[in-house]
């Protein structure tokens, strides 16, 4: 028997996801010790969560209950927390399964989702499996939303547009009158807000107005609990009410609950910690902005993305330009311990994304750029190559 004949073909030949590994993982590639690792390739936050998420998990007395299929205190503490009232508020495990949720309420077999890359692969992905056909419209070359083509892209058959503000992994936002322009079109306009909270850039608060607006956000970065699982969404009432209805009944396990209460009560604390990311974001940027072979992109989120300069040379004596320069620099951070994202898509083929951590993990990463050998053979090269320059005139 041939199980490959018994499922949906579009799923035999999609694309996979390509996730993220964790820290004990990387450490055994490396052959480091855990400590040793600097993990900069998830945008996770290097600070950890509140200590009172310790405290609340281990004094949970319910685990063997199921949890709250209502999401009643989560939404509750959400509403004090956002100033949106809890009946637009729908939680779910990460914003993934929200995107995944969203899909399932609205996409018919076959209808098109408008998807702007480069940016968060979950859009494609999750329209893959429910069954929905992506329209790529690419950004501009600064990776700004192409709206005027976005519109242009538009058919009947067009159900959900996404915009992930600030974008991943270019780290831009899209602007408020952007939105409201595709918002203006009918669609359903998903806005993608996983980096809210180190932009501060939202359009939540346009939700109650508008029936085709949704907005996602998530606890993984800012809150630190990306291994917990837990996202929300703002949503139509209307819709809100359908999506509770078709969710899987207890989506959200008792610890994630337990652990986004107690993060709720300890703001300072973590507000503290986004503020140090923050500053670290751009003492990084200054760092990466002095290798002259970098470009780093302006970032509002906790990571940046960087290109590499064509400054170096394609070929000299002794010395050749690998044909995927920023292959070759991961892989080099990768023998060092230094985890950093890497892509291979036509518009980030020389890129790379680098997630903001601790200063010491910036440190640390500016001296293996500077000590990286494809890196060093290529500058001794290009100095040679402006000496002969030099000489020849």
């Amino acid at each position: 028997m041939d199980i490959k004949k018994l499922i949906r073909p579009e799923l035999v030949t999609m694309k996979s996801y390509a996730p993220i590994e964790p820290t004990e993982v990387l450490s055994r590639r490396a052959e480091l010790p855990v400590d040793k690792v600097v993990k900069l390739d998830g945008n996770e936050n290097p600070y950890g969560c509140s200590p009172r998420v310790y405290q609340a998990l281990a004094a949970y007395p319910y685990y063997h209950n199921y949890p709250d299929p209502e999401q009643r205190e989560l939404r509750k503490a959400l509403e004090e927390y956002t100033g949106l009232g809890r009946r637009h508020i729908v939680c779910g495990m990460g914003s993934d399964e929200l995107i995944d949720l969203v899909l399932r309420l609205f996409l018919e077999p076959g209808e098109e989702v408008i998807n702007c890359p480069p940016t968060f692969g979950m859009y494609p992905f999750s329209t893959d499996i429910c069954g929905g056909r992506i329209v790529d419209v690419p950004r501009t070359e600064d990776f700004a939303l192409d709206v005027s083509s976005m519109k242009k892209g538009l058919t009947r058959q067009t159900k959900v547009i996404f915009v992930a503000s600030p974008n991943n992994p270019t780290g831009n936002s899209s602007t408020k009158k952007e939105i409201m322009e595709l918002i203006d079109t009918g669609k359903i306009v998903v806005v993608d807000e996983a980096y809210f909270e180190f932009s501060n850039a939202t359009v939540a608060d346009s939700v109650p107005s508008y029936p085709n607006l949704v907005v996602l956000r998530t606890f993984s970065k800012w809150a630190g609990l990306a291994g917990l699982r837990i996202g929300y969404g703002f949503f139509p009432v209307d819709a809100a009410d359908y999506l509770m209805k078709i969710k899987p009944p207890y989506n959200i396990n008792a610890a994630a609950q337990a652990a986004v209460l107690a993060s709720l009560a300890d703001m300072e604390y973590l507000r503290a910690n986004v503020a140090r990311i923050v500053a670290e974001r751009q003492r990084l940027f200054g760092k990466l902005k002095e290798l002259d072979w970098l470009k780093p992109y302006p970032s509002q989120a906790n990571f940046i993305l960087c290109s590499l300069s064509y400054s170096l040379p394609c070929h000299s004596e002794g010395a050749k330009r690998p044909k995927n320069l920023a292959k070759e620099i991961w892989q080099g951070l990768r023998k060092k311990g230094i985890f950093v994202r890497y892509f291979d898509t036509p518009r980030l083929k020389n890129c790379l994304r680098i997630s903001v951590g601790r200063p010491e993990d910036t440190d640390a990463l500016i001296e293996a750029l500077k000590t990286l050998p494809v890196i060093a053979t290529l500058s001794e090269a290009k100095k040679k190559q402006s000496r002969d320059e030099r000489k020849a005139k």
